[in-house]
């Protein structure tokens, strides 16, 4: 195994759905499945035996599902991050999941390479949630922060990374955004990374707020 290997558990109560998820990780040679597990118990065990980097949880799983084993691992004071995936879009669920110490939510539905992406990301301290799901976690977060300075920041962007920060700001996935405006992937890449450098920003969550903040100021100041 590579030294550059995120090492990654694995819980879910799906026998079928678990391997072929480590199937589909261990594929991209980035990632090492340091362990599966089927159950909480499971867990918990193989995350002290096993020390992996990320833990990517199911949410609704036997016996006390997923909300409860990530206070668990917050509880035993591992403070690495836990990823949430699930088929649930429930705002709800999202919240719970945040508060009980996820740093992201993933959906089950979303392409390999984005799941992959995603933790990577996570392992660079990034919060990381399913394109889908940005404007529910920026309803979540939205607190109505500080305005001063956003127009001013926003001056520094491109006319295309304008562009490009108003998809990110409808939860729009980078393949997406690439469709829509007729670009590569990579070139939405380079264009989120200089986005997120010139506004001081560690996230494409952080952007959204951004966005719905400044543009919430305008409409109060209108």
């Amino acid at each position: 195994m590579s030294a550059t290997q995120i090492r990654v558990l694995l819980v879910d109560d799906h026998t079928l759905f678990r391997k072929g998820l480590a199937e589909l990780l261990e594929q991209r040679g980035s990632i090492a499945v340091a362990g599966i597990a089927g159950n909480g118990d499971d867990a918990m065990r193989l995350l002290a035996e096993t020390r992996p980097d990320v833990v990517i949880t199911d949410l609704n799983m036997p016996p006390n599902g997923g909300i409860a084993l990530l206070r668990r691992i917050r509880g035993e004071g591992w403070r690495g991050p836990v990823l949430v995936l699930t088929v649930s879009d429930s705002e709800d669920d999202l919240a719970d999941a945040m508060r009980a110490g996820a740093q992201g939510y993933l959906l089950k539905d979303m392409e390999p390479e984005d799941v992959v992406d995603a933790v990577q990301r996570a392992v660079r301290g990034e919060t990381v949630v399913a394109p889908s799901m940005t404007l529910k976690l920026v309803h979540l977060l939205q607190g109505g922060g500080p305005a001063a300075g956003k127009a001013e920041a926003l001056k520094q962007l491109t006319a295309r990374e304008r562009e490009i920060l108003d998809y990110l700001a409808q939860g729009m996935s980078n393949k997406a955004i690439a469709r829509s405006l007729d670009i590569s992937h990579d070139t939405v890449k380079l264009h989120v990374r200089h986005i997120l450098a010139k506004l001081n920003l560690t996230s494409r969550v952080e952007a959204a707020v951004f966005v719905v903040e400044h543009k919430s100021a305008q409409s109060r100041h209108s």
